[in-house]
């Protein structure tokens, strides 16, 4: 009897554990309302430096600083004449990890550097309902929007100026939360089986 008990409490400790399992999901918190993130594990480098940063603050004092309609929301730290040559956050792209830029895929921008490095530093969202496919393989994609790609269709839709960037600043507020699979999933997002 006090074995059965023993395994039975072995199981149900599992059991839930298993239901408490949290996962790390990138919030994007604007004066138009919320978006969240879902960071890829096949892409460990991006979604590293990406926890790294919201967890410092760094897109803090950032805003959303390109927007087009039916191409992307960029936001992070702005383009430079001179590039991301001088940037501390460059990454090799993780591009075998195969993901693709679809209708709320997030991604790292960079600039023409023949290595196709990925300045993490800034970041963009796929707002095309057809997605870009001519950017796959060029550019990294490394997350998933779950909840909010109708505040990113809003942000696309503001008044901008010549350089494509908003006349009132969109403000960003960059953190990690953790949320139960449950609660993932009832977003509608289904979180990908580990290989």
């Amino acid at each position: 009897m006090k074995k059965t008990l023993f395994l039975l409490f072995i199981i149900t400790s599992s059991a839930c554990a298993q239901k408490n399992n949290k996962y790390e999901i990138g919030q994007i918190k604007t004066p138009m309302g919320e978006i969240l993130v879902w960071l890829y594990d096949e892409t460990p480098k991006h979604k590293k430096a990406f926890i790294e940063l919201a967890n410092e603050g760094y897109w803090d004092d950032y805003t959303f600083n390109r927007v087009i309609d039916n191409f992307v929301a960029q936001g992070g730290c702005p383009d430079t004449p001179e590039g991301f040559a001088y940037s501390v956050h460059l990454l090799e792209p993780e591009f075998e990890a195969g993901k693709k830029h679809v209708y709320g895929a997030f991604g790292a921008g960079r600039d023409d550097n023949p290595d196709k490095l990925s300045a993490a530093c800034q970041f963009y969202i796929v707002q095309n309902k057809d997605g870009l496919a001519r950017l796959d393989g060029n550019y990294m994609i490394y997350g998933q929007v779950i909840k909010g790609m109708d505040i990113v269709d809003k942000i696309v839709k503001v008044k901008t100026n010549d350089k494509n960037e908003p006349v009132t600043p969109i403000t960003l507020d960059v953190n990690v939360i953790k949320m139960k699979k449950r609660e993932i999933e009832a977003l509608g997002f289904k979180i990908p089986k580990k290989m």
